[in-house]
């Protein structure tokens, strides 16, 4: 088995949302500072209150007022440009944090998509919207404001002693509210968003074959299926809102009655003469702001709870399928091809599907590869092209086994047409060149090799035709001829074609032989997975698998003759003639072959 991920790597692994905190990180120091200059410049509204109750109505002085409303206007001036300044600045933050964090995230869903069965969560790059609009949000500034809230209760102090007792018993109402609205629907809220993140993905799923389901009258039955995920996420809503319901209407109360208190005892405390009028304002304004950002808080405490679910999705995620240590860039390879005891399971079994199989394909050889259905022959070609990784075994592309070549570097050699060719939307050209740099030339050729040049030029805008998602503007027999000319461009070393011609007619399979023979010609390796006896006239070697295991392999004529030679079965009584078919062979070596004299292909 492979050896588990150092826990070094998987520390390394857990931080890349860590990685993109610190990169927004002097974003964040800036958001501070300007928050303290704004909670610091809001004490200038209690102190002009103050001012104008205290001094200008006893005074009656018309120029003091002037000159104080001044000095309320600038600063109020001030506090809106540093408003809008952290916002711009947080704006910019969640930009960078999701450039730095969302390749990640990316490759982790891709990741789990070839070694995971189910459908690929891509919920967790919506996770990462919700992380990003919660940094950028007021939820986060309300964080940023709770520092000042012991300052403004300081400052109520100063006034009174009993407008200080005053906003900390409220605060502590507020936040008791909160933590019991918190705590009461938490679950609830957990399993809402489980099930409507189920919901989401199955009705995507069912849209996708929207066809079948009109045709084959399947339309009701999942709807329905749907409906059942769609009624839980409802269900646990309504639980959760009935339970919160009371919090809230309390919560609601709480905030009007201290809004109206805190000016009943200012007068209570001015008909007593221990405060001014001017200072009853003042406290009132200043129990307001010591408020605020615990209900502010409150107020978007769903977003804090829906972030940092998010945010522990997308850490598991990262965890288990996060970035590949950095790799060493190998020279391009000759294509000699060595799969070595290898044991592969499917994504999610328990069962192997290749066991202990090893084959040597050197560079420039072609092999065929038959059997039966179910006999792991498309397993095979993904453990080969690194889309399956092997519990057990090595498989090496000269001499280097395949986890130690970076998995875009070693793309650029190899060149796979699977048995389902998946399109994607954008022009032909674009899907032949893989979406790299569009080079007319290579593009060219790579579709001339692959006999479907002609076919291109007769599309409406030849290879500039939009072909849509999944290539659907396309029949199945051109995605096919296409994604074969994918797979041959930019010269790939090696070729690995699972059913290439599932789906061709006679001009294309004619085009698919032409094109085996040219790269034959060219010394390329080719391993071609099929059915079809016809296409093994372009191979070199033919390898045959039985449940998982290597039954025969060797030259192609030779193999084609023992599959063709019946077996004899003895009658009751009589002993059983030696078989044709040689024993299971667990090893088979593929080798390379020369022309000799007479154009006959001689073994090296």
């Amino acid at each position: 088995m492979k050896a588990p991920t150092p826990r070094s790597a998987q520390g390394e692994i857990a931080t890349v949302i860590n990685k993109g905190m610190k990169a927004i990180k002097p974003a964040l120091v800036g958001t501070v500072v300007f928050s303290f200059f704004i909670n610091l410049l809001g004490l200038v509204s209690p102190l002009y209150m103050m001012q104008v109750y205290d001094r200008v109505l006893s005074s009656r002085s018309i120029s003091t007022l002037l000159f104080l409303t001044l000095i309320l206007a600038f600063f109020y001036l001030v506090i809106a440009l540093l408003e809008m300044v952290r916002s711009q600045v947080l704006i910019r933050a969640g930009v960078k944090f999701d450039r730095v964090v969302n390749p990640e995230v990316f490759r982790a869903i891709q990741k789990f998509t070839l070694r995971k069965q189910g459908t690929p969560p891509t919920q967790a790059l919506r996770d990462l919207d919700s992380i990003r609009e919660f940094l950028t949000g007021a939820g986060f500034l309300a964080f940023l404001d709770f520092p000042w809230v012991p300052i403004y209760v300081a400052a109520s102090f100063l006034i009174s002693f009993w407008f200080g007792i005053f906003v900390i018993i409220a605060a502590i109402i507020t936040f008791t509210l909160a933590v019991l609205n918190e705590v009461s629907t938490k679950d609830r809220l957990n399993r809402a968003q489980t099930d409507a993140i189920k919901a989401g993905t199955h009705a995507n799923t069912t849209f996708r074959n929207a066809e079948v389901l009109h045709a084959m009258g399947m339309v009701e039955a999942l709807r329905e299926r749907w409906s059942k995920h769609h009624e839980s996420v409802l269900a646990w809503q309504a639980a959760a809102s009935n339970k919160a319901g009371l919090l809230v209407a309390l919560a609601k109360f709480h905030r009007m009655l201290t809004q109206s208190l805190v000016l009943g005892l200012g007068a209570y405390l001015v008909l007593e003469r221990q405060i001014s009028p001017g200072m009853m304002i003042a406290a009132s304004i200043i129990v307001g702001r010591a408020l605020q950002p615990v209900e502010i808080a409150i107020g978007n405490w769903k977003g804090f709870t829906n972030m940092r679910a998010a945010y522990a999705r997308v850490q598991g995620l990262l965890r288990e399928f996060g970035p590949d240590p950095n790799r060493m860039a190998l020279p391009r390879p000759n294509g000699h091809l060595s799969v070595e005891n290898i044991v592969a399971f499917a994504p999610g079994r328990t069962i192997p599907i290749l066991k202990n199989i090893s084959v040597n394909i050197p560079a420039g050889a072609a092999v065929g590869i038959i059997g039966p259905s179910a006999a792991g022959k498309s397993s095979l070609a993904r453990v080969m092209t690194g889309i399956w990784p092997a519990a057990q075994g090595n498989v090496r592309i000269d001499g280097s086994e395949i986890n130690h070549w970076d998995q875009n570097d070693l793309g650029k050699h190899i060149g796979y047409l699977p048995q389902d060719v998946e399109l994607f939307a954008g022009s032909i050209a674009e899907n032949i060149a893989r979406f790299s740099e569009i080079e007319d030339a290579k593009i060219i050729a790579a579709a001339m090799m692959a006999g479907v040049h002609e076919m291109i030029q007769r599309m409406p805008e030849g290879y500039n035709t939009q072909i849509g998602d999944g290539g659907q503007a396309l029949s199945g027999g051109q995605r096919q001829r296409i994604g074969l000319a994918r797979a041959l461009y930019n010269d790939p070393c090696i070729i690995i074609l699972d059913e290439p011609n599932a789906n061709l007619d006679t001009a294309g399979e004619e085009a698919l032989v032409s094109a085996l023979a040219k790269l034959k010609e060219q010394r390329r390796t080719v391993v071609v997975v099929t059915h079809k006896m016809n296409i093994l006239s372009s191979v070199d070697f033919i390898l045959v698998l039985q449940d998982g295991v290597v039954q025969m392999g060797g030259p192609r004529d030779e193999i084609l003759q023992k599959l063709m030679t019946p077996k004899v079965v003895p009658q009751s009584g009589e002993q059983a003639p030696q078989q044709t078919v040689p024993q299971t062979a667990q090893t088979v070596n593929t080798q390379q072959q020369t022309t000799g004299p007479g154009g006959q292909r001689e073994a090296v």
